[in-house]
């Protein structure tokens, strides 16, 4: 406890240091690891709204541009690399994104140590990480059926990313990235640390918006929407806050960053958090590593079309020759992959809170459409395979009906045994994580279910019968 408070305490002092400005008249910067969330800011008194709790200068922001490496390495930063210094017949384009030009960065200053302006700030950073990335092969299990599949954690993708891209960087320019007698690190020690900082920069990074937009879009400057931008930013306190779905803080972004409180009052013991967006449960772990009741509103499924098709095919009774030249039929680039069940779960209001009750509306209209589509064809192909418009629809209830549970029955337990699971005290923190997502989204197709016409909603998973003994999932 003490060097925790004793390091917080450096980086105060450092942040102010460097220009930052922090509320420590109306703030503290405690320990909240005790509820596996790190550090955190609470409020020692209560807060007015629109306070402006503490400032973060720009160049106290760590990227390309205020950090020593570019001009290190300009050539890296540029377009291409040498895989071999003075062999022109080597070099090869390095490919560097933002997130791979802030990585980079990232590596050289931890690396630099004390000699790093931010040594205080990576002080305070975590060094592991709850990201489904670094967890287990038998920790994955747990998460079979939810929309975090293999793909989306990534981890595949980002070995090959930093192996190709970041680690022969370091490895050709030791002299750059290490200091004066400093211990060189393996290939597998580099690339692990390599791993942390992607997920550090996952976790905490802001994004800069591109210099050469139009003015109107480049307003604000640092937004965290990970969408179109052009580079990444770490920046001081900010990341110290903590984020939920429910917040009373919020940055505002023009020449320095300012966090402001938005409720009426922040009363005294409140902690202050920021706000991630609308984040289904699976996806606040993927980037964050952490999940919250409140994000529970935003959760999805994904239904793939692939499943879809398989149980049409089924109910049909349609051989493959049949269903091969009905696929032929449909132009590929009309035919979605898969369809997501949500609710309407409404926005945050001006001061934060959550006020509007989550309701699922409807299962899929897309869904639905692409069935109907394949079933028009069908009946163009075979006009009297399907006589009405009304036996199509009875079919499309069925098909969607067997595909949600279909889809439940992909889940390693049932609900029951996931609330029972909840329920015990000693489940492992990554565990409970699991069950939590996968909980979440058997919930909201048990939601999609009751949607359904009622002659459909009893159908088994696997017969698609009405009222089977056989059940194999369908309690979940």
């Amino acid at each position: 406890m003490g060097d925790f408070q004793a390091t917080s305490d450096r980086f105060l002092a450092w942040f102010t240091s460097v220009g930052g400005q922090f509320r420590e008249d109306l703030l503290q910067i405690v320990d909240l690891r005790h509820r596996g969330a790190g550090r955190g800011i609470v409020a020692t008194k209560d807060i007015p709204q629109e306070t402006v709790l503490f400032t973060i200068p720009r160049h106290a922001i760590l990227n390309v541009l205020t950090s020593e490496l570019p001009k290190k390495l300009p050539s890296v930063f540029g377009s291409s690399v040498s895989t071999n210094p003075g062999d022109d017949d080597d070099d090869f384009d390095s490919g560097l994104d933002s997130w791979g030009a802030l990585i980079l960065v990232m590596l050289y200053e931890y690396l630099q140590g004390d000699a790093s302006r931010w040594q205080p700030y990576f002080d305070v950073l975590p060094d592991q990480f709850d990201t489904p990335i670094f967890w287990s092969d038998s920790e994955l299990k747990e998460l079979q059926g939810t929309s975090l599949t293999p793909e989306k954690i990534g981890k595949q993708e980002s070995d090959s990313m930093l192996r190709s891209k970041i680690l022969p960087v370091v490895l050709q320019n030791p002299s750059v990235f290490y200091p004066p007698g400093a211990t060189h690190l393996s290939g597998d020690g580099l690339l692990q640390l390599a791993h942390r900082m992607g997920s550090t920069i996952m976790a905490y990074a802001f994004d800069l918006e591109n210099d050469d937009a139009p003015e109107e879009e480049d307003e604000d400057g640092w937004v965290e929407d990970r969408e179109g931008q052009t580079m990444l930013g770490m920046v001081p306190m900010a990341d110290t806050l903590n984020a939920n779905a429910e917040f009373n803080a919020h940055v505002n972004h023009g020449e320095a960053l300012e966090v402001a409180a938005i409720r009426s009052t922040v009363q005294a013991g409140t902690e202050i958090l920021n706000y991630y967006g609308p984040l289904p449960t699976s996806e606040l772990l993927r980037r964050y590593g952490y999940v919250t009741p409140e994000h529970q509103r935003y959760d999805i499924v994904e239904i793939p079309w692939t499943l879809v098709c398989k149980i049409l095919q089924d109910h049909l009774h349609l051989s493959d020759d049949v269903w091969n030249q009905l696929q032929s039929q449909i132009d590929d680039d009309e035919v979605e992959d898969s369809f997501i069940i949500e609710r309407d779960s409404g926005d945050p209001d001006s001061e934060g809170r959550l006020t509007e009750t989550p309701v699922l509306r409807e299962i899929s209209s897309e869904l639905d459409e692409q069935i109907k589509a394949f079933l028009k064809v069908l009946k163009k192909m075979n006009p009297g395979s399907i006589p009405d418009k009304r036996k199509r629809d009875d079919i499309r209830n069925a098909v969607v009906a067997k595909a949600l549970h279909a889809r439940l029955a992909q889940y390693p337990t049932t609900s029951q045994e996931d609330q029972a699971l909840l329920a015990r005290d000693d489940l492992a923190h990554r565990h409970r994580m699991a069950v939590q997502v996968r909980l979440g989204e058997k919930l909201l197709l048990q939601e999609a279910i009751s949607l359904l016409p009622s002659q459909t909603q009893g159908l088994d998973s696997e017969t698609g019968t009405q009222g089977a003994s056989k059940k194999p999932r369908t309690g979940n």
